[in-house]
């Protein structure tokens, strides 16, 4: 029985693509923690890997013989974050959380890694035998 490999990778592709998306957001609003007025934003992280592969487009065939592959849309909406404590300058960013929303995603990050590559070991000693 033949293995998608789309479907096997999927996920962490997802998981990964919405990691990265997150991680800049945090850059710029470290970035901007002195610009008045600035407007901390934020990825829902739980909520994007829940609508994964949900109104995923496919790609377009054009012949009875070519295979379509899903297109996972690696993008999760942007919000702005409710601040704990306002600045008098309107300005929402939260050093603090910032730093620990990045430690976050950043261990996420490493552990799909991880689970991407044992997964893939998993496939070559499959394919492979015990070479």
């Amino acid at each position: 029985m033949p293995i998608n490999l789309d479907n096997e990778f999927a996920l962490q592709g997802r998981a990964l693509g919405v990691a990265s998306q997150r991680l800049g957001l945090l850059a710029q609003n470290v970035a901007n923690a002195d610009t008045p007025g600035y407007k901390a934003r934020d990825v829902d992280f739980k909520g994007a890997m829940q609508n994964a592969g949900q109104n995923a487009p496919s790609m377009q065939v054009t012949h009875d013989k070519h295979i379509g592959l899903p297109r996972a849309d690696t993008r999760a909406e942007v919000l702005y974050r409710v601040p704990n404590q306002p600045s008098m300058d309107g300005n929402t960013v939260d050093a603090q959380a910032e730093t620990g929303a990045v430690a976050e995603t950043a261990v996420r990050y490493q552990a799909t890694l991880t689970f991407l590559n044992a997964k893939i070991r998993g496939l070559r000693l499959a394919i492979t035998g015990s070479r």
